[in-house]
This record gives C-alpha cells, sequence and structure tokens, in this order.
C-alpha cells in the first residue's frame, strides 16, 4: 500500500517546561576554540594500515568532543547520539572526571593487582560491591572489557557448579572474544569465519513481543518464551549440566529488545530451581542509561548470581566488573582469577568519580526524562512514517525498528543505511542495531541538555523523511 507522506516536523513538543534547558545544564563551552588540526589523507591511512575488519560507521575523524558534542578534524560540530556506544553517560571529556584521571597519573600510573594492592581497584570493588542489587555478602573482579568480564563470569559459574553448559538467547549480543562470542546470537558480521566456538553453549528464543518468535501477542500469550527455556532441558540438554543462564535485560546490539515485566523473574526462578548461576549483562544497560541505576532495579527481588558490568563505568576508559554472590566469585582457586591491566589505577579512578557524578546529579532520573522526551517525539512522527514500525525502549535506552510493511514487519535495512549516511550530512552521531540491521538506537550522553536532545531529534527526523522520500518517491 502506498503512504503519503507528509513532509512536516513533528508538532508535539515533549520539551515545553522541561528543567534541563541549554543555558542552566550541560557542560558550558568556552568561548573560544584552538584551531583544529587537519589530518590529511585519514581515511587512506586508515584502509593502508587498520585491518578491514574493524568497521567505521561515521566515516569522520572526531578530534575533540565535549558532553554531548564532537569536532572533527575540519572543525566541524556534531551532536552526538551515539555516546561510544553507550559508554559516555556523563559524556566525553567530563571535566571532573578528567582531572581525577590527571592527579591520579601523576600519583600512580600502573601497578598489576597480582603484584600489588592499589587503593582504586579496591576501593571501586567495593563501591560496586553495595551498590549491586545483590542479596547477601557480594565480591567483584575488576577486568577490562564486556566481554572478558563475561568470559570470567562463565568462569565462576563453572567453577561453583561444577557444570559446564551456558544458555543463551537469540538476538543476544555477549562479546568478541571466543568464549563471549559463542554466546553472541549473529553471524554476520560477528560469528561468520571465526569458528570453532567454545562447546556446550545452547540457545533459546528470548522474549521480544514485536518478534514473537512464538505468533503471540502479549497480554493473550501464556508467556511461551520461559517455556522455552524449560523445554530447552529436553530437547538441548540435561538441566543438571547447566552451569548458567545469561541474559541482557534490554537487548543491545539484538536492537534494544525489552522482555514483559514478569519473563526475568521466571527466568531466575527457573535458575534457582535447579542450581544454575543466573547471570545479568548489564554491560549496556548499566550506570543510569535504562532510568535506574542498573536495569535489575526493575524487578524487586530478582537477585542475580552475577552481574556484568562496563561500558559507561569508566566514560569511556577500558574497565568492568563482574559483582556476585560470595560464594560463588570466591568457588575459583586463588590465581584462577585477574589479568595484568583488570582494574588499572587510572580506569579504577574514572569509574570511581563517574560513579560520584551518576548519583550526585541523578544521572538515571535524568534517563528518564530523555527517554520520555525522545519516545514522545519518535511516536509521534511514528504516526507519519508508515516505515517506523516499532519505537520502544528504557530510560535513554531508545531504538526504532524500520520495517517495508507494518503488517509483515520485513525488515528495511536499506532504509536504515541511508538514515545512517544522512544523519552524518546533518551532523549528527548516530549507530545501527538489530540482527537484521533495521534498528536506529539512541545512546546519547545523560548530560545532553534538551536544546541539544531536541535538535538532535529534528535532525534525525529529517534525516528519516529525507531518506523515506529518495528511496520511496515519497510513498
Amino acid at each position: 500500500m502506498a503512504h503519503k507522506l507528509l513532509l512536516l516536523r513533528v508538532h508535539a513538543d515533549p520539551f515545553h517546561g522541561s528543567q534541563h534547558e541549554q543555558a542552566g545544564e550541560g557542560f558550558h563551552l568556552p568561548a573560544t576554540h584552538e584551531p583544529e588540526i587537519r589530518l590529511p589523507d585519514i581515511a587512506a591511512r586508515r584502509n593502508r594500515y587498520v585491518a578491514k575488519g574493524v568497521s567505521v560507521q561515521n566515516p569522520i575523524c572526531v578530534t575533540r568532543a565535549l558532553g554531548a558534542r564532537m569536532w572533527d578534524d575540519m572543525g566541524r560540530e556534531y551532536l552526538d547520539f551515539a555516546g561510544g556506544i553507550g559508554c559516555l553517560n556523563v559524556g566525553s571529556s567530563h571535566p571532573e572526571v578528567v582531572q581525577a584521571v590527571q592527579e591520579q597519573a601523576a600519583r600512580l600510573f600502573h601497578t598489576c593487582i597480582h603484584v600489588t594492592l592499589n587503593e582504586p581497584y579496591v576501593k571501586l570493588a567495593e563501591k560496586l560491591c553495595r551498590m549491586a542489587p545483590i542479596h547477601g555478602e557480594v565480591k567483584a573482579l575488576l577486568t577490562n572489557s564486556g566481554a572478558e568480564a563475561v568470559e570470567n563470569a562463565v568462569k565462576v559459574a563453572r567453577s561453583y557448579t561444577g557444570r559446564a553448559a551456558v544458555i543463551a538467547f537469540e538476538s543476544a549480543y555477549h562479546g568478541r572474544t571466543n568464549m563471549a562470542l559463542a554466546l553472541t546470537s549473529k553471524v554476520h558480521p560477528y560469528k561468520a569465519g571465526f569458528g570453532p566456538f567454545v562447546p556446550e553453549v545452547y540457545r533459546v528464543p528470548y522474549a521480544n513481543c514485536y518478534r514473537c518468535p512464538f505468533g503471540q501477542t502479549y497480554g493473550r500469550c501464556a508467556y511461551e518464551c520461559v517455556d522455552a527455556v524449560v523445554n530447552a532441558f529436553t530437547l538441548h540438554v540435561d538441566e543438571n549440566g547447566v552451569a548458567a543462564v545469561i541474559l541482557e535485560p534490554v537487548q543491545g546490539e539484538g536492537g534494544f529488545v525489552a522482555p514483559p515485566p514478569a519473563y526475568l523473574p521466571r527466568v531466575r526462578d527457573i535458575c534457582r530451581e535447579r542450581g544454575i548461576v543466573f547471570i545479568v549483562d548489564e554491560v549496556q544497560t548499566g550506570f543510569g542509561r535504562t532510568g535506574r541505576m542498573f536495569a535489575t532495579e526493575y524487578y524487586e527481588g530478582l537477585d542475580p548470581d552475577v552481574i556484568v558490568m562496563a561500558k559507561s563505568l569508566g566514560a569511556g576508559l577500558p574497565i568492568s566488573a563482574l559483582v556476585g554472590k560470595a560464594e560463588v566469585m570466591d568457588s575459583t582457586e586463588v590465581g584462577g582469577l585477574g589479568g595484568t591491566y583488570g582494574g588499572n589505577p587510572l580506569a579504577a579512578t574514572a569509574a570511581l568519580k563517574v560513579i560520584e557524578i551518576m548519583e550526585r546529579d541523578q544521572l538515571a532520573a535524568r534517563a528518564l526524562e530523555i527517554g520520555q522526551k525522545s519516545m514522545a517525539f519518535l511516536g509521534a512522527l511514528q504516526s507519519e512514517v508508515p516505515y517506523m514500525g516499532d519505537v520502544r525502549g528504557q530510560g535513554a535506552m531508545v531504538a526504532v525498528e524500520f520495517v517495508r510493511d507494518r503488517a509483515s514487519k520485513e525488515p528495511y535495512a536499506e532504509l536504515v543505511a541511508a538514515i545512517s549516511k544522512k544523519c552524518l550530512e546533518k551532523r549528527l552521531i548516530t549507530i545501527k542495531a538489530g540482527v537484521y540491521n533495521n534498528v536506529i538506537r539512541l545512546l546519547t550522553p545523560l548530560v545532553i541538555t534538551d536544546a541539544e536532545l531536541q535538535e538532535g531529534l529534528l535532525r534525525l527526523a529529517d534525516a528519516i523523511r529525507e531518506s523515506v522520500s529518495e528511496l520511496t518517491g515519497g510513498s
């Protein structure tokens, strides 16, 4: 069916009356900037010296960033709606984080935790244990990346249970190292040509209410998605051989898929009944992104055995953590966990300052405001653009899934590619997501002002309209 596309801006104004205005919030830029340094032939040099497998969705060279703004090597300014794929919840180059890291660098740059103790490592571990929504005695391990934390979570689960198998979910993303990649559920570009993977990983459908794998409608279903986990013990793996179930409370790379409210508690119950370690991967959802410090907090009493953390913990510096029940975390022998750089003093110091800023400035509450305004704006736009199949999210973790037809839900990856290119032309940094590459996901820094957010959404809306018009002739 042909649809008339109205080339008008959305009339709904979710920003009216907000307290987060440009003049009063966010980072204040200096009146003048140092001249940008032009980097000649940067794209050609990238092609010559950087491995082909390293993708770059927005082919510009950023030389400076502050808050929710970036500048390239030609001095052009951009709005950041990607946040380093969710690493910059406190924004780029937060002045307090920069100062804390500089001061720490002057005192102690590095000493491996296996060689000597250092205060930032221990202090951060203590802080994370006190923050984590896990009952009872809790302990932590600091690592370098989300994938490394995931791998260690599986290690402690196997050590604790004496079992080998792990259950993961369709559309999941847990990283690119071998164990994490075995858990990840997207062949191209992540898994193709990289096998064999770690064995004893079993996959079941996730609770995706927009694309229900069981053909059901939420509210009229019997939570067949939960039954699928139980059925796996009959169809795929002996429950007595399963060490862990790992899931994302909102799937990130999978397209910002949030399950229905009862799903996580029911999966947790399945694990408890069978002595299976319940691992929640909060690499992308953690540290304020969804409107709580951890998305796990939306479920009262969920009480995971292990929570995996990374991304915005370090404001861009490489640091991650797994925090879990002490009996699980202490199940390995001494020396069984760790790594040379894990909990590096600079990264740990940055993380401590990030947490301080988030708690003091109530950035989780700000995430709710950002999400509400973004969802209202995009929901209004959805009524205008028939190819916007679903607008969804939790807090400031917002996504739009594009389809060729709302009835068939056929993915429209070509449109998303065009929108991404058009956004860059309009100086808006975005990133894609979804198993079918048909989702635009928004991961704006939580320090973004309302003026910046509104301008970015307007640029996105114009990019969508123009891309639709060019691909479909305005139909």
